[in-house]
């Protein structure tokens, strides 16, 4: 099954240079580029791709902006965006993640691991970058959505034990295989826990349950 990814750069050397070196992947097709958020937008419209690759700071419409409007569109539910970061961009990561991004990229990240990250958030089975996404997360998730925590905390007193301590691990950025090796149990099982944490405590994604993790105290900023 190809992966279709659409890159949004306002910069074309950087844009250009993600999309030849997706390109040429086996598996993977790039479905269109975008210079502005507003284009990012239109082109997932259109394209429907599996990943957009966003940067953050683009004229006409930002990255985040343009993050809010794909992942509020329940036609582009199969879409996943990747935020394209620096660490001097790290104020955006928390609203990058409240806006629905399910992952993080550095633009200096080498070719073999933005082609991996590519496939890992396609398949919905990682965040990307754990280490940095763990870190970054750990510092902005301390700033608390009243509006997430109210809404989840009854739904958190209806987990199983079992399942709350998947969703521990998952946010400290666990990977199905390495979930599956600390708790002993089978990938498959693994997948269904996941699933039905997703559907109770409605969340999009893997990201969105980091956050409710952290916005909820089930895992603390800084927590081994």
């Amino acid at each position: 099954m190809t992966i279709t990814v659409v890159v949004a750069d306002d910069q074309g050397l950087v844009r250009s240079g993600f999309s030849v070196l997706l390109a040429g992947e086996p598996g993977i097709e790039v479905v269109g580029e975008a210079a502005n958020g507003a284009e990012a937008v239109a082109l997932a419209a259109s394209e429907r791709p599996d990943v957009v690759l966003m940067d953050v700071r683009m004229p006409v419409m930002d990255g985040l902006e343009a993050t809010r409007r794909i992942t509020a569109d329940e036609s582009l539910a199969g879409t996943r965006v990747v935020i394209l970061t620096t660490f001097d961009l790290d104020e955006y990561v928390h609203e990058a993640l409240r806006a629905g991004a399910s992952g993080f990229l550095l633009k200096d990240t080498l070719p073999a691991d933005l082609i991996a990250a590519v496939r890992v958030v396609a398949a919905g089975d990682a965040l990307i970058a754990p280490k940095i996404t763990r870190r970054l997360i750990a510092e902005f998730a301390g700033r608390p959505d009243p509006g997430v925590s109210a809404a989840t905390s009854a739904v958190l007193d209806q987990l199983t034990s079992r399942e709350r301590e998947v969703l521990e691990v998952v946010a400290r950025g666990q990977s199905n295989a390495e979930i599956a090796a600390s708790l002993f149990v089978s990938h498959a099982t693994v997948k269904t826990h996941i699933s039905r944490l997703l559907m109770k405590l409605d969340a999009r994604d893997r990201a969105q349950l980091v956050m409710i993790a952290y916005e909820t105290g089930v895992v603390s900023p800084g927590a081994p």
